[in-house]
């Protein structure tokens, strides 16, 4: 579904993803994990087209997305993201968020997509919420809702950028139950995240980024059990010693 082939970013003299390939099978999930600078966001920008790459390619169900000419606002609407910072439509309830890509991007029509969205809000508790604005929900649910409106449009793949990082515990957990349930229905993902208990759930393969290279990939019992660079038992001991593994 996805291949990423010897990229290359840099920011000036700064290179910040170094010779970075990795491929993404349909229904997989891979979770990125590594302090913060090590490229994860970055990496995650660039597939979705928001970053320019210096050298490399990546393809999306065989197309080079980075070649030349390319549209690019027709490659985002096959890539759905959700970023730390929920940015919803403020003036824009629940429902009126998440069909708003359907029928302005997918011409999908307004009763149909008003149905979808009142299924997938029904689906995951938020059926009572449809007619609310973002400023009237929790963090959680406002998290919730952005990524329901990620997965309406039925991406071919989905890139979640510590969708967490601004939730308190309780929000965290409502979060990560919806990623979850995500995958078990065969959501193909890529997910950036310090939370190493979900990476240990939901992911089909870890890989631990430093200094933009992917230093260690592995299954998650290999990658978080078993670490063998310098660098990843360093990550790692810094998170237990911060009781967050």
């Amino acid at each position: 579904m996805l291949d990423i082939l010897t990229l290359r970013k840099s920011y000036g003299s700064d290179l910040v993803l170094q010779d970075i390939s990795v491929s993404l099978k349909e229904h997989e999930v891979k979770v990125l994990i590594g302090a913060s600078g090590s490229g994860k966001s970055t990496l995650l920008r660039s597939i979705n087209l928001l970053e320019g790459i210096d050298d490399g390619q990546i393809l999306l169900d065989g197309q080079d997305i980075t070649a030349v000419g390319v549209d690019a606002d027709a490659i985002r609407s096959q890539i759905g993201s959700v970023f730390q910072a929920f940015n919803l439509f403020p003036h824009l309830n629940v429902l009126q968020n998440i069909t708003l890509a359907p029928r302005k991007v997918h011409g999908v029509s307004k009763s149909q997509s008003e149905d979808e969205a009142m299924h997938l809000l029904k689906r995951f508790g938020l059926a009572d919420k449809a007619k609310q604005y973002p400023d009237l929900l929790s963090g959680g649910q406002q998290q919730r809702v952005a990524i329901l409106r990620a997965v309406i449009t039925k991406p071919k793949v989905l890139l979640l950028d510590e969708v967490t990082s601004a939730l308190d515990p309780i929000l965290i957990a409502e979060v990560l139950t919806l990623i979850s349930e995500l995958k078990s229905e065969g959501m193909t993902m890529m997910i950036a995240t310090h939370e190493m208990g979900f990476a240990k759930r939901v992911a089909d393969q870890v890989l631990f980024l430093h200094q933009g290279q992917i230093l260690e990939a592995g299954s998650p019992s290999d990658i978080l059990e078993e670490p063998r660079s310098t660098e990843l038992k360093a990550f790692l001991g810094a998170l237990r010693d911060a009781g967050r593994l």
